[in-house]
């Protein structure tokens, strides 16, 4: 129950070329405390239910649980959800051993691009695709709970 991340800007769509899969993703927040989110998502034809911990001083580790539930379940909890609902298309990007997902965000956050890569360690080595651009896993401003609140088309 433990998710090991890191974050990156992404600098072109060449990802979009060497993708496996790709789905529409919505997903709001039913509590966004500091020490702890509540987040339900609907990915296609499913719902998620998640619960994820504050990260560590890198960012990198933190606690994570998720079940899948119902779409029946998933649509009206996502109407219960804090204001700013999260529009995304992920890509699924196989590099090397690892499987990057590449989040395109749209709506209120259309124009931020962030790969996201888990790793059995956070210091584990992996290839770095060229489309790979400066690492943001320690900024708070890239996590979706804060893109909920801030969208990325107010920062300015």
């Amino acid at each position: 129950m433990v998710e090991i991340e890191r974050k990156f800007l992404v600098t072109s769509d060449a990802f979009k070329i060497v993708a496996k899969t790709k789905h529409f993703i919505a997903q709001g927040y039913l509590s966004l405390h500091p020490e702890r989110t509540v987040r339900v998502r609907i990915q296609g034809e499913s719902g998620f239910l998640t619960i994820k911990g504050k990260g560590n001083a890198t960012g990198t580790t933190r606690f994570e649980w998720e079940t899948e539930i119902s779409l029946l379940d998933a649509k009206p909890l996502l109407s219960l959800c804090e204001k700013g609902v999260v529009m995304k298309t992920r890509y699924e990007v196989p590099i090397g051993t690892h499987t990057f997902e590449v989040d395109v965000f749209s709506d209120d956050n259309e124009g931020l691009i962030v790969a996201e890569i888990e790793l059995r360690d956070e210091n584990e080595a992996f290839e770095k695709p060229n489309w790979l651009g400066k690492e943001v896993t320690n900024d708070d401003r890239y996590y979706n709970a804060y893109l909920s609140q801030n969208p990325f088309k107010t920062w300015g």
